[in-house]
């Protein structure tokens, strides 16, 4: 817990770092606004172990980007979101049974992001490259169970680890750390911009104290996003 403890803060104290790095070179003031959407592969870091694939689902939501500053060759702003995101886990069952299980979990979710971009100004055309990183915090709002096969059977299940299905959310406020890289082409319309991301889950959504089921059950996940904003002030 400490060390989680800490990986939030360092992601805390590197965002607002950001802004307070605009004293030491040339002040900017832009601010754009646009839109997201993307897909996530997300998995569940269960403990005891569950073995699982990766369950997709798409995100889309509304991004704010404050730049504030340039020092020589990079550009430093804050950014914000507001997203609906899926996640959840997609499970390997290798017993026999021919059982197939995914829950799929509905999350709405807002990233504060260091923003941090090299290359063409940000007030002129071109491509340039960019970084992310930040905390996260999300809700839960719904989820759905998919169970398949043709008669469900959970008595070989590997370790006897079944206390998943059926098990509703019991932590719905969760909270993590993102960090994405990607490319931004900038235009006369706007700025067009994809994106890796990577969400690693510092909170668990069951309860996690000795008498419980699972130790461990956070999320974590890879995205593809794609945006577009357009210059408010510039």
């Amino acid at each position: 817990m400490k060390r989680y403890k800490f990986l939030l803060l360092l992601a805390l104290t590197l965002t607002c770092s950001t802004s307070a790095m605009a004293q030491l070179g040339e002040l900017r003031g832009e601010l754009a606004l646009g839109v997201n959407a993307g897909m996530n592969m997300s998995k569940v870091d269960f403990s005891p172990r569950i073995k699982q694939k990766n369950q997709s689902g798409m995100s889309f939501g509304l991004t704010a980007r404050y730049m504030c500053e340039k020092y020589f060759k990079m550009m430093c702003g804050i950014q914000a979101e507001l997203n609906y995101s899926q996640r959840g886990w997609n499970e390997l069952i290798e017993d026999g049974s021919g059982n197939t299980y995914n829950r799929v979990m509905n999350y709405v979710e807002v990233p504060l992001l260091a923003h941090l971009a090299f290359g063409k100004d940000s007030r002129t055309r071109g491509m340039k490259f960019f970084l992310n990183m930040g905390p996260q915090f999300a809700y839960f709002i719904s989820d759905k169970e998919n169970k398949g096969g043709e008669e469900w059977n959970t008595n070989m299940r590997p370790n006897g680890v079944i206390h998943q299905y059926g098990k509703e959310v019991e932590n719905k406020l969760d909270y993590g750390i993102v960090a994405g890289a990607g490319l931004e082409l900038s235009t006369g319309i706007g700025h067009f911009l994809v994106e890796g991301r990577y969400y690693y889950g510092l909170g668990d959504f069951y309860h996690n104290a000795k008498k419980d089921e699972f130790g461990r059950s956070g999320h974590s996940y890879i995205g593809v996003r794609l945006t577009y904003l357009y210059d408010i002030i510039k």
